[in-house]
């Protein structure tokens, strides 16, 4: 990564570069503030911005957008920032072994980015441009459904839950779907389940196994 990031950067803002991707690091999976990350940095926002787009490109990052038709406004702008590497997420953010992240907030950030990453990745392998079928939800009553999978027409709503065992208020948002003008498939949560279990009669509890 640095290699390649040399080719692309002046060398004098190499430490602060690094110091820029460890800060996006550890936001992986949050909402992208960019005027937090100048400010944490000190560099401008027209950096930031030269920056952002250099970790899109060169695949470090992912950006999924939020969902927004004729019918539903795009209330929430901002994109979500998704470390396509979590190896590589995890040690920029500090965390060398599993235990300490295991322990530590970040770890349901990671299980987030892993699940996200591996369906973006899943979709990108078949050819298939990501950008016109994977988003988020977000609106200004902070209801939020971590990915929406929008098919043929056919809108998946997906959770992803570092739990064993999620109940019905993981999937308490699904509804909001419906005004999409959209068909609705089978929607779930994607969690640390053993076996592939009913929620209710359009939802299921996902084994992580199984991405």
């Amino acid at each position: 990564m640095e290699r390649d990031v040399r080719k692309l950067i002046n060398v004098e803002d190499e430490m602060k570069f690094l110091k820029f991707i460890e800060s996006l690091a550890v936001r992986t999976g949050q909402e992208l503030n960019l005027n937090d990350i100048c400010k944490e940095v000190e560099i401008t926002n027209n950096t930031a911005n030269n920056w952002l787009s250099i970790t899109v490109s060169t695949g470090i990052i992912y950006l999924l957008h939020p969902y927004s038709n004729n019918a539903v406004a795009r209330i929430v702008k901002t994109p979500k920032i998704y470390f396509m590497d979590t190896g590589l997420a995890c040690y920029l953010a500090g965390y060398t072994d599993s235990i300490t992240l295991e322990k530590s907030p970040f770890n349901g950030s990671i299980f987030e980015t892993f699940v996200i990453t591996e369906i973006i990745k899943s979709f990108a392998n078949n050819g298939l441009d990501v950008k016109r079928y994977l988003y988020y939800y977000r609106d200004n009553k902070k209801r939020e459904i971590d990915l929406l999978i929008i098919y043929n027409r056919t809108v998946y709503p997906i959770e992803v839950k570092k739990s064993s065992n999620p109940n019905k208020d993981s999937i308490q948002h699904f509804d909001i779907v419906k005004k999409f003008g959209l068909n609705i498939g089978n929607g779930g949560v994607i969690c640390m389940t053993k076996d592939l279990f009913p929620i209710d009669k359009e939802n299921n509890m996902i084994p992580i196994e199984l991405l």
